[in-house]
């Protein structure tokens, strides 16, 4: 009962905030077909300097902190962006009418970091007055790029099986309507075709172009200009005149766009299994959950504060909808785009952002950390 009444506390104070407040509220205009549009270089700059102070947050902090007290939250980031990927390539996956290329991108969407999510649970932690460590941010690199270059690589392995697993099946039924002829010309297995193909080195996935394509993504690559002038410069005047004051009003500004585009790509799920949209709602819960466990172990063992714990259960429980997509499109190019961006910004974000932020700030107060 304490975490159910944590819950609908932080729910409905979560309603009457600014942050959800404005994504509700770009649903809803879009709904009634305003014709309202931000245009794309503005939300680009937005977006920019929001994952910039981030960034600067987090440099600054670990300029000024231990490093081994980030080891283990690191750590714990990187696993939890692999394994959401592992969890949607065995569920979603073998759910009907989905393609297994296009749940592993979703997978790896949802594995991936959205920085606006990140923002926004940030905000929310600040507005209640919960502390956490000022580096939790810098998080999100260590979840992001592994997911991205886990999805890529999964599906690659799995599109190159499948090609030489159809490749081998043409050769015999090619093989079987020709003439007869000296036994041993032609496979006679999957296995003997298999063995005749170019050497298996030629389909490895390369990875180290995936993660090249992911610290160039324009919310990465902020996300580390800021974390790189935090720790090697002196960017506190700039920080506090300039960035910190700006956050929120920009951050209003980037949830009312998103509103909106959650509400016009609501349609595209509609061109793929409904199975979508019952991921889309349990996955961020399920996924941050995983973080939460991992980062209570943290918590015990490395003093992680609660407030911590809970950043790593939110950026675990957002999906990436800014440097993900791209990401996605060149790294998995036959993966449909209606499912996995679909998926993520019509339902994903705003259950990350509505629901699943004062769900683990609930739990954690009901574990009495807070």
């Amino acid at each position: 009962m304490d975490f159910l009444s944590f819950f609908v506390k932080d729910f409905i104070a979560q309603l009457q905030s600014p942050t959800l407040a404005f994504l509700i509220g770009g649903m809803i205009i879009a709904a009634l077909g305003s014709e309202l549009v931000i245009p794309e270089s503005i939300c680009t700059i937005i977006v920019f300097m929001l994952l910039t102070k981030i960034g600067l947050t987090g440099g600054i902090a670990i300029r000024n902190s231990n490093l081994a007290d980030m080891v283990l939250p690191a750590l714990f980031a990187v696993v939890t962006g692999i394994a959401v990927v592992f969890i949607a390539r065995y569920t979603l996956a073998n759910l009907p009418k989905v393609k297994t290329v296009d749940a592993i991108a979703t997978g790896g969407l949802f594995g991936a970091v959205s920085g606006s999510t990140m923002a926004a649970g940030l905000t929310v932690l600040e507005e209640q007055g919960i502390s956490y460590e000022a580096w939790a941010g810098a998080l999100y690199p260590f979840m992001d790029i592994p997911a991205l270059v886990t999805a890529i690589v999964v599906a690659n392995i799995y599109l190159n099986k499948k090609k030489l697993k159809e490749s081998a099946r043409s050769a015999m039924q090619e093989s079987l309507t020709k003439q007869p002829v000296a036994a041993g010309n032609y496979p006679s297995t999957r296995q003997e075709y298999l063995s005749q193909q170019k050497d298996p080195a030629d389909n490895r996935v390369k990875i180290w172009p995936i993660i090249e394509e992911s610290l160039r993504g324009p919310a990465l690559s902020a996300m580390l200009l800021g974390l790189a002038l935090g720790i090697f410069t002196q960017p506190e005047s700039v920080y506090k005149s300039f960035y910190d004051p700006a956050f929120r009003g920009l951050l209003s500004i980037l949830m009312l766009v998103m509103g909106m585009e959650a509400w016009s790509r609501v349609g595209e799920l509609r061109k793929v299994a409904q199975w979508y949209v019952v991921y889309s709602v349990v996955a961020p819960f399920v996924h941050g959950l995983i973080a939460f466990g991992l980062g209570m172990i943290a918590h015990y063992t490395m003093n992680f504060s609660m407030g911590g714990v809970v950043i790593l259960a939110v950026i675990a429980s957002s999906s990436s909808d800014i440097s993900g997509p791209p990401t996605l499109r060149a790294g998995i190019p036959s993966a449909n785009p209606s499912a996995y961006i679909g998926a993520s910004t019509a339902i994903g974000t705003p259950v990350a952002i509505g629901l699943c932020i004062p769900f683990f700030i609930g739990l954690a107060q009901a574990i009495g950390g807070l």
